[in-house]
């Protein structure tokens, strides 16, 4: 079943958004002909959209297949150390930078987000647009195009720490933290408070792991 699309995103951003919001997962095979049907796009810009998440990395071989790649250990620790600076960064900027408009928006994020607590996935799509919003009240465009890359090859794990017990409330209470800097012009400390959240996930992730 073909899925209405905006006229606005291309084949490239259309699967790049599935694998990120969870319909296509690490392992699953990606046939052109079904993703041009569920699109309603040509075959033709999806097999370069194919191509291209495949030079990203985002897509690997399995013999003449493509799929969704995964990440390793080894990969998925390197990935958080860029990303806890990367987004410790966003956050000292967003402390020197963000207006008051996007202070509010994230203030009221935290205060709307408590709502999805119980529902792991939709509290995880919360913790992206969260995140998304720091990136942006850096104000600096490339960080932002870096951090991007970084949370599409977030997309490549399995599952979220969110969906750990507890880990949502901690969570909330971590970005009223992060918030709470930024608003106060507080450089350091939301460079901190942000680096200290990555850090937990990541403990999580890793206690996740273990577990499996």
């Amino acid at each position: 079943m073909s899925q209405v699309r905006s006229p606005h995103k291309d084949a490239y951003t259309l699967i790049l958004e599935a694998i990120d919001v969870g319909v296509y997962k690490p392992g699953d095979r990606l046939v052109e002909s079904d993703l041009a049907e569920r699109f309603g796009v040509s075959r033709t810009p999806i097999r370069e959209a194919l191509q291209r998440l495949e030079t990203q990395s985002l897509l690997a071989r399995d013999g003449r297949s493509l799929i969704v790649s995964s990440l390793d250990h080894n990969q998925m620790a390197e990935l958080y150390v860029v990303r806890t600076e990367l987004e410790g960064l966003a956050a000292r900027l967003a402390a020197r930078h963000a207006t008051e408009e996007e202070v509010r928006v994230l203030r009221d994020m935290v205060s709307d987000d408590h709502r999805l607590v119980n529902d792991p996935s939709a509290l995880a799509r919360a913790n992206r647009r969260f995140h998304k919003q720091i990136h942006l009240a850096s104000h600096n465009r490339y960080l932002v195009q870096q951090l991007d890359l970084v949370h599409r090859s977030m997309a490549l794990m399995a599952t979220t720490s969110i969906a750990v017990e507890g880990r949502g409330e901690d969570t909330l209470v971590e970005h009223a933290a992060i918030v709470d800097a930024i608003e106060a012009r507080q450089e350091l400390a939301a460079y901190e408070a942000l680096r200290d959240h990555i850090s937990k996930a990541f403990v999580t992730r890793l206690k996740q792991e273990s577990d499996s």
